[in-house]
Formats: structure tokens, sequence, C-alpha cells
């Protein structure tokens, strides 16, 4: 019988995680029952929420089980079928996990028509990554023209998508990101009007000299110091988009509350988490009019797509939270 490769939390990770957290095993590649099809799958996602799905803590999901395939977000083609809803050739994207085949019955599944974008960019911009930036700013941070808006870890997926869209919208944007490189191409090649370097000496004062007039919208994928110097920013009236606080998933400890939660009264501003998933009636809507962005150059795509096989997952999330990662992190699986 052919074989697949799969892999599987051995570990809660305890701090970073490591390899030895995971467990790539073989398995016979699966047959569809009724109802059924199987994935051959061509690219996975790597994103911040996995570090989260490890810990076994109460959440928005249930956390991935010792055992249990590491979940992940992919796109691959259907090699067999014995659903109706799906045919062998078709391009499909769902929540497959980190493995080499899946079976699903169809649930969350989405067919996928390149129309000249990439894999890459069908989990990126046009997938739950463009989503989140989407119904985040939108409809989370009601984005104006000429606000003020102000992202942290504007050099990731998400951040990188939500300062296109609020340019798209004529508000003006700040970056804030890790080194020099990741800034200029913020500037350069997102049309973002100011980016700053976190790890610059000057940050703070850069902060407070580049929103002089506060900040209408802060949307913060950071957390920890970062959080707390955006608050202090906030112009009247502000709203705060809690996104993530990757700076803080590695933590061993509780993550340490916002100090700066009182300038909320202050500037009568308001902060609100939200989950992409709760808007998924509304993905039709929100990738048409992305696409039309994309077509159209408003938009770009940023991606670092690395090529390897299943075993290389553990890396690749090393990779992500040191940051060496410019946009959305994929990887494309070595057949």
């Amino acid at each position: 019988m052919p074989s697949s490769r799969q892999v599987l939390l051995a570990a809660r990770p305890v701090g970073e995680v490591k390899a030895s957290d995971f467990e790539v095993v073989e398995v016979e590649v699966p047959e569809p029952s009724e109802n059924e099809f199987v994935v051959e799958l061509t690219h996975l996602s790597i994103d911040p929420a996995m570090r989260g799905w490890m810990n076994d803590v109460r959440s928005y999901v249930p956390p991935v089980g010792i055992g249990e395939v590491m979940r992940a977000g992919a796109v691959g083609r259907v090699t067999a079928s014995r659903h109706d809803g799906f045919a062998e050739g078709e391009l499909v994207r769902g929540i497959f996990g980190v493995t080499e085949h899946a079976v699903s019955d169809g649930g969350g599944v989405d067919k996928v028509v390149l129309g000249g974008a990439s894999e890459a960019t069908h989990l990126g911009v046009l997938g739950l990554t463009g989503m989140t930036a989407y119904f985040g700013l939108l409809d989370v941070g009601r984005v104006q023209p000429g606000d003020t808006v102000l992202v942290s870890g504007a050099a990731g997926a998400v951040g990188s998508v939500v300062g296109q869209l609020a340019k798209i919208k004529d508000a003006r944007v700040v970056g804030i990101a890790g080194g020099p490189e990741k800034c200029g191409m913020l500037v350069e090649e997102l049309g973002f009007d100011v980016a700053l370097d976190y790890k610059s000496d000057d940050f703070r004062s850069d902060l407070r000299k580049h929103t002089p007039d506060g900040v209408d919208v802060f949307f913060d994928n950071v957390g920890g110091k970062i959080l707390d110097l955006g608050l202090a920013r906030l112009a009247r009236g502000a709203r705060v988009v809690i996104c993530g606080a990757i700076s803080q998933y590695n933590n061993t400890g509780p993550a340490p509350g916002p100090s700066n939660y009182m300038m909320l009264l202050v500037a009568r501003a308001t902060m609100a988490g939200f989950l992409v998933f709760d808007y998924a009636d509304r993905y039709p809507e929100a990738a048409a009019e992305m696409s039309k962005w994309l077509s159209e150059g408003r938009l770009k795509s940023i991606e670092d797509t690395v090529r390897g096989d299943v075993g290389s997952f553990p890396e690749m999330l090393a990779r992500l939270f040191a940051g060496r990662n410019t946009g959305k992190l994929v990887l494309e699986l070595d057949r």
C-alpha cells in the first residue's frame, strides 16, 4: 500500500517550540468511505495561532491532542473521491493538518480556482489571512478616510494586508516591524506612509513623532510592550483591534495585561478582539473584493514560500516565531 507521512503533536511545548514536541509517522494513504474524498496536500499554511492550539487551555477551538495530527490549513488536490461534490483532480482548501494526505467529508472545505494567483496566495491574501485583515480592519476597526492607522507586526501575513487595505480606504498608515529591511519593504513596496523599527533605540520617540495627532485605529498583532506603547498614542474615539499577541505566545507564565489600559478611558476608545471564523458567511464577499484589488495592482500578496517535506514543519514554525519571514509563510511540500 502507498504510504503517507504526517506530523503528530508528541508533547505540549513549554516556552519555544522544539522539534521533540512533534513526531513524524508513516501511515497508509487513506481510502475514502462513502461521501468522503482524499486530498494530496501541496501547500501548508504556517500561522502564529498554531502555538496556541498546542496548549491544553480553554480557547476558541479545542487544543490539538497529544498523538493527533497537528492542525494546519492547507491546499491540495483531490486524488480519490466518493463524494458527489468533489471530483478527482479538483484543487481544494481546508484545515487538513500537517500531513501528506488527508481524508475529508467536505466540511469546511472550499474549492480553489487559482485564476492566476498561486496556492500560497489562496492561503494568504485570498485565504483566512486576508479575511482576518479585511474584517478586522473594516468591521471591527471601522476605518474611515483620513484616519491614522497603526499596525503592529506590519511585515507579517496579516499586518502587511491590513496596511494596504487601510491605504485603499484612504487612511494614513504607520507600520511597526523589526529591522530596516522589513521597514523599507513596507514603505517602498506596499505604500505605507511610515514604517517604524521596534528594534531601534529611537522607536518610542519615533512613534510619538509620526503620530502627532494620535492613532484612530490600532491593529495589534503583537501584544506586550508594543500594545502598551500603542495604547499611549490613542486619539479620541480610537478603535483598538486585538488580532493576536505573537510576542506572548511562548510565555511560560501568564501573559501580562496592558498597563496603559486606562488610555481607553481617557481617549473614549474601544478595544475589541475578534475571530475571523465569525464572518464565514461573508468570505465570498471579501474574497471577491480582494481579488479585484489584486488584479488592479492596488493590493500585493507578500509571500515567503519554502520548499520542504512535512518533517520541515518544526523548523518552519521556529522561523515564524524568530521573525525570519516576511508576509505569509507557506511550506510547499516536495513530492
